[in-house]
This record gives C-alpha cells, structure tokens and sequence, in this order.
C-alpha cells in the first residue's frame, strides 16, 4: 500500500488525498510535525516539504505536481479519452489553483482587517478568473469530476470553513464558484481526503486570537443572525 507523509492542515496534501479519495485508492498516511521533522522524514524527501509519497515499491516521490501526475499516469485518469491538448489545458488551471494556496494561507493569517483585505482582494482575482471560465455544469468542466477540481478543491473548502466559523464569505460575488464549492461539499471528498481533526486543527490555527479571521469568529459568536 502506498504511504502519504502528511502534515494536517496542508493543502499540498489534501490535493493528493483527494485524488486517491476519488479514485478510491487505499494508503496509509502518516503525520509529521513541521517544526521537528523526523530524520527519517528528511532523509527521502530532497524539499524537506510535504506531501511525500512513498510507492509500494518503497519509492520516495515528492512535490505535489509531480505526485499527481503519477497517480494519474499509475493508476489511470478521472477522465477517459482527453485529448493532449486539454489535458495541458486541465493541468494548466490545476496550477491556478495550487498556486494560490499559499497566498489564501497568508490571507487567513492576516493580523488585522486592512491586511486580510488587501490580501482578499490579491486572491479573490484567482476566482474571478474561475468564475468566468465555469460553465452550468456542477464540476469545473461540467458534470464529470476532473483533476481541476481537485486541484481547487482545497481553497473551496477553507473558504467554506472559514465561512462556517466567522461569516467572512471569501467568495462574495462569484455565484458559479460558490455552486462548484458546494457540488463539491456534496461529494464527500473534502471530509474524506483530511483527517478527523482538521478543522479544530484549522481552526486553532487561521482562528486564532493573533489573526483577523480569529477575532471575526468571536463577533459571529455574538451576532447570530450575520449571515
């Protein structure tokens, strides 16, 4: 059985479990601390990053891009007879997406309203962008789940918990996004592919008292009717 490295609230990772979660691949995922690394941990993964991927073969297989491709090209696509013009296509809006992950992190960490917006505004021109390129399809390129929706399946799910906890929508004013957000809550994958404590996890984290987002969560306690 393949072996994921993991730390909780990364979603690197959860990019590559929502893969095999749709593909319905078993693995074993173990969890790491990325403030004490485990030499063990280092001494396979070149990055010192995770997701880290070992094959049955033993095979240490590290950055995100390259370990989806091979659970594609290994364990065959989501999607039959694409042609390779579309698949550059698809790989192509997949690496819109994974390239905001870190912006939408800096974002949730925000320590105070007038960075959080400006940081929004930054990463609200990423779903602007998906918003005009969404169909009327429940999935990205319509009623078949491809890799694009995975690839984006990790920023649409913190912006729904984010929503949940605080009432701050980081996807105001884009409807198509906002649909696609929840066909994909209602596949299951987004529960599926974290583990049983990633929101207090991520909650303990993005909101917290140091952040923006923390102290909006303390207001939506005492205002009910906010959203």
């Amino acid at each position: 059985m393949i072996k994921i490295v993991s730390f909780k609230i990364c979603p690197f990772v959860q990019r590559v479990t929502a893969a095999l979660e749709a593909k319905q691949i078993p693995y074993e995922i173990e969890f790491i601390s990325l403030s004490d690394k485990p030499q063990w941990f280092l001494d396979i993964s070149p990055n010192g990053q995770v997701p880290l991927l070992v094959t049955e073969a033993g095979t240490a297989l590290f950055e995100s891009d390259a370990i989806i491709e091979y659970i594609e090209d290994e364990y065959g696509p989501l999607e039959q007879g694409i042609s390779n013009e579309q698949r550059a296509l698809d790989r192509a809006w997949s690496y819109l997406g994974a390239k905001h992950y870190l912006a939408q992190c800096s974002t949730m960490r925000s320590s105070d309203q007038a960075l959080f917006s400006e940081r929004l505004t930054n990463l609200q021109k990423a779903f602007a962008k998906v918003e005009q390129q969404l169909g009327e399809g429940a999935y990205f390129k319509g009623e078949q789940l491809s890799n694009v929706d995975i690839a984006w399946l990790p920023l649409l799910h913190r912006a729904h918990i984010i929503k949940q906890h605080s009432c701050v929508d980081m996807l105001q004013g884009f409807p198509k996004v906002q649909a696609w957000q929840q066909a994909l809550l209602e596949t299951g994958l987004m529960a599926r592919s974290v583990p049983e404590d990633f929101e207090q996890v991520f909650a303990n984290f993005y909101l917290s008292e140091q952040t923006h987002l923390g102290m909006e969560k303390v207001q939506y306690k005492g205002e009910s009717n906010c959203c």
